[in-house]
């Protein structure tokens, strides 16, 4: 049972990373926009997505990598943790970036 609940993340992993980069290829656009409030929107998305893809990439090279080679497994593990928790902070500034520009307009 242990072993399926590993193979469940690692498959939600790998579809995430194709999703990241279908994410990443739809929010880009090389239009001006004139929208303050518009472009902070498209950039903290695509930090989000640009966050998540960087944790996926980690957490694929850190299965890769052999379980000897203790500094680089140390070192994948620290970014995995920096790059989720920089996507939780993006994903939280959304809604708080979207009242806040409500709240500026009322």
């Amino acid at each position: 049972m242990h072993l399926m609940s590993f193979l469940c993340h690692d498959v939600v992993v790998a579809v995430s990373f194709v999703a990241c980069i279908l994410g990443l290829a739809l929010l880009w656009d090389n239009k001006q926009q004139n929208d303050e409030a518009e472009v902070t929107e498209r950039i903290l998305f695509r930090m989000s997505f640009a966050y998540w893809l960087v944790y996926c990439i980690a957490f694929g090279i850190e299965k890769i990598v052999l379980p000897h080679w203790e500094a680089i497994h140390m070192t994948l593990r620290i970014t995995t943790a920096l790059s989720y928790f920089l996507t939780f902070s993006c994903i939280i500034s959304l809604p708080l970036h979207k009242f806040a520009v409500r709240h500026v307009q009322e």
